[in-house]
């Protein structure tokens, strides 16, 4: 036995490692296997109710940001359609004035001024729904402002009826 060295007897089960290295630490915990998280995972934030609370969140915050959105476009389509009937009723009345003291100064070179003047009613009635509209027109519905307007486009065409009659009544008959 002098010779040879001795080899220790190779055991039969191989010694439990704990640790990566072999030593009595204890093991890595397991490696995140989603693309987007690298790492470890914490044993207090599981990675299932981590990713749900994230997603959550960002869910609700889009969906905040969505119906924020919404309703600016709403009230901005609602004003910008509300703004319109008014403009084209002020147009309307506009134009439906001018048409009037135009019959009217017609009419008093066919007929002088010694008749009836149908165009003061219908300047009155101008008049009162400008001034219902001065009053009204910040809380009026488009509706109600559709209604004016197409009231404001019938009497014009009546007018316009009116003083088509007049004409031919003005032009010889041959």
């Amino acid at each position: 036995m002098t010779g040879t060295p001795v080899k220790p007897p190779t055991p039969r089960h191989k010694p439990l490692r704990s640790g990566a290295h072999g030593d009595c630490t204890p093991p890595d915990p397991p490696v995140c296997p989603c693309p987007r998280v690298r790492g470890t995972l914490d044993p207090r934030f599981p990675l299932v109710g981590a990713v749900n609370v994230s997603l959550l969140t960002v869910l609700g915050l889009a969906l905040v940001v969505a119906i924020l959105l919404f309703i600016i476009v709403a009230a901005r389509r609602r004003a910008s359609r509300r703004h319109r009937e008014i403009r084209q009723l002020l147009d309307a009345a506009d134009a439906l004035e001018a048409r009037l003291r135009t019959a009217r100064s017609e009419i008093e070179a066919v007929a002088g001024d010694h008749i009836d003047d149908p165009v003061h009613d219908a300047l009155r009635e101008m008049l009162r729904q400008r001034l219902w509209l001065r009053e009204h027109g910040d809380t009026a519905s488009v509706d109600e402002l559709q209604q004016v307007r197409g009231s404001i486009v019938d009497a014009r065409s009546r007018i316009e009826q009116q003083l088509d009659r007049i004409e031919r009544a003005r032009v010889p008959v041959v």
